[in-house]
C-alpha cells in the first residue's frame, strides 16, 4: 500500500501477472484460427491511436455516451443516492467519472486498472481537481478479480463500467464478468454500465473502418509491436486491416489479413500464412435492450432505469443487485 498526494490517494498494487507479448504471439499464431489478444493494442503508440479513433466522425461511441451521461447525470445520481463507494473497473484515464463525481458525492472512489503507472498518474490528477475525494486505487487484472481494499466503510457500493467494454467479452465471459460485479457490489449494490446497441450495418462498419484509416493503423500496430519488440522477421506491409459486422453473431469482428503466402519468424518459431489467411484481433458485441437485460438477469441484476441516445446509438443502464 502506497500513500500519494498528501494521503488523499491510497495505492493498492496487486502486481497482476501480465502475459508477455512473446508468449501471446507464439500461442496465438500456433492456433488453427490465428489470433492476437486485444490487450496488446495499448502500448504508447496504440493508446495514442485509440485517442485519435475517438475523434473520428465515424466513431460515434465516445460523443454519444458523454452526451447521455451529461444529460442524465442528475437523474442517475438521484437514483444511486449519495455517499456510496464508487468502483470503476478498467478505469483508464478517469475521464468519464469526472462527469458524475459532483452529483454522486461519493463516500470513496475505487478505480481499478492493470497499468500501475497510468493509474497512479490519473489518480494524482483527479486528486488535484477533487481535493475532498478519498481515492483508493487498485492495480489489478479485472478480468480475473475485483479485490476491494480493506478498511472501506460499510456504505453501499456502485460499479461504474462505461464505454461498452462489455462488448469485448464473448457471451459466456460477459455473464461471468457481470456475476463478478454482482458479487463485488453485494447487497443493495448497483451497476451503471454503458452498452453499445445493434444498429444499421453501415454505421457499424464505418465506425471500425474510418476514412482516415486510424483504426487500420491501430490494428496494424500489433504487428509493428512484434516487429520492434521481438526477435522477428515480419513485413507489416504484407498485412491489411479488415473489420466487419457479423449480423449472425451480433458483433464486429476485426482481423489482420495476410496479402500473400508468407513465412513469419518469431524467435525460433516459423509460422506459415496463406494469402487471405486472417489473424483475429478483436470482437465487439452489440446488444439490444432485451438481450442485455436477459444477460443481466442471469447475473442476478435487475433494471432500475435505462437511457438510450435519441438515435438509439448507445445505451446506459442502471441495475441493482437482486
Amino acid at each position: 500500500m502506497i500513500l500519494l498526494a498528501d494521503a488523499q490517494v491510497t495505492f493498492h498494487d496487486h502486481k497482476p501477472k501480465q502475459l508477455s507479448l512473446y508468449d501471446a504471439v507464439i500461442d496465438g499464431f500456433s492456433r488453427q484460427q490465428k489470433s492476437l489478444q486485444p490487450k496488446f493494442f495499448y502500448d504508447e503508440r496504440g493508446s495514442h491511436l485509440f485517442d485519435q479513433i475517438c475523434d473520428q466522425p465515424e466513431y460515434y461511441l465516445p460523443t454519444v455516451e458523454r452526451r447521455l451521461l451529461l444529460k442524465h447525470r442528475q437523474r442517475i445520481a438521484d437514483l444511486i443516492g449519495k455517499e456510496r463507494i464508487v468502483i470503476e473497473p478498467g478505469a483508464g484515464s478517469l475521464a468519464k467519472i469526472r462527469l458524475l463525481l459532483n452529483q454522486l458525492q461519493a463516500d470513496v472512489y475505487v478505480p481499478m486498472d492493470i497499468s500501475a503507472d497510468y493509474l497512479q498518474s490519473a489518480c494524482d490528477k483527479l486528486a488535484e481537481d477533487f481535493p475532498e475525494l478519498g481515492i483508493h486505487a487498485v492495480c489489478v487484472d479485472i478480468s480475473h478479480s475485483m479485490p476491494l481494499p480493506n478498511g472501506l466503510s460499510n456504505s453501499p457500493r456502485v460499479v461504474f463500467f462505461p464505454g461498452s467494454s462489455l462488448g469485448n467479452f464473448h457471451y459466456h465471459e460477459a455473464l461471468q464478468f457481470l456475476s463478478m460485479i454482482r458479487k463485488t457490489i453485494g447487497h443493495n449494490g448497483m451497476l451503471l454500465i454503458g452498452v453499445d446497441t445493434k444498429k444499421p450495418v453501415e454505421i457499424l462498419n464505418a465506425a471500425y473502418n474510418d476514412a482516415a484509416g486510424v483504426t487500420a493503423e491501430f490494428n496494424l500496430n500489433l504487428l509493428h509491436r512484434i516487429q520492434s519488440e521481438l526477435d522477428s522477421e515480419l513485413n507489416v506491409d504484407n498485412f491489411d486491416h479488415h473489420a466487419f459486422y457479423n449480423s449472425d453473431k451480433g458483433r464486429i469482428e476485426m482481423y489482420l489479413v495476410s496479402q500473400c503466402d508468407q513465412r513469419v519468424r518469431i524467435g525460433s518459431h516459423d509460422f506459415e500464412f496463406k494469402s487471405g489467411e486472417r489473424v483475429h484481433t478483436e470482437c465487439s458485441y452489440k446488444y439490444s435492450a432485451e438481450e442485455f437485460l436477459g444477460l443481466a438477469r442471469q447475473a442476478d441484476l435487475e433494471l432500475v432505469e435505462h437511457w438510450l441516445a435519441d438515435d438509439d446509438l448507445f445505451g446506459l443502464y442502471l441495475l441493482k443487485s437482486v
